[in-house]
């Protein structure tokens, strides 16, 4: 019907990213204000405000169960927190961030960077670096279920890899210029 349900109003600044949970229950915002939000999508109600990073969150992703979520920002660090109380878990390594989250394992990719690197999102340790792309890796994620990851990139490709073997299964080509998003 084209009908708009509700506008979420809360923050101060632009919204640079968005996400809903797996249950699509709840609907998170990042914003130029350093804050994340989380909404209730069944009411448009605000269910919590994520302080903490001191500057804008440019990412964020629930992991697969929908009780954390990973805040990446510019003030070089990523953030895991609990979606129950909105209480920050976890600062994970300091780096410029762009991450994707599952319950086990995360992203980043950091600004500018031809590779991926996959990090524990529990314990911070480096697993793996996937490195394929001629330019700037602009955006990745993790599929549904964790077991693939996408990459998108300057170069005008996406790749697709296997999460458990970290090998590239799949190279999209086709574009004539740069793949700025995947999903």
């Amino acid at each position: 019907t084209g009908k708009c349900f509700y506008t979420f109003r809360g923050h101060s600044a632009e919204i640079v990213c968005l996400s809903f949970n797996p249950q699509s229950t709840l609907l998170a915002t990042g914003s130029m204000d350093t804050t994340a939000k989380l909404w209730d999508v069944e009411t448009g109600e605000e269910v919590a405000t994520l302080n903490g990073h001191s500057a804008e969150i440019i990412a964020l992703s629930f992991n697969t169960t929908g009780d954390r979520i990973i805040t990446g920002s510019f003030d070089h660090t990523v953030a895991v927190w609990d979606v129950g109380t909105g209480r920050e878990q976890n600062l994970l390594i300091k780096m410029p961030a762009n991450n994707n989250a599952t319950g086990k394992h995360e992203l980043r990719r950091s600004v500018p960077c031809l590779c991926v690197q996959l990090w524990d999102a529990v314990t911070g340790t480096h697993i793996a670096t996937l490195a394929a792309h001629s330019k700037e890796v602009l955006d990745v994620c993790f599929d549904y279920a964790g077991q693939r990851i996408a990459t998108a990139s300057a170069d005008g490709s996406a790749r697709v890899y296997n999460a458990g073997t970290k090998q590239c299964i799949a190279t999209l080509e086709g574009h004539e210029d740069e793949i700025s998003k995947v999903s």
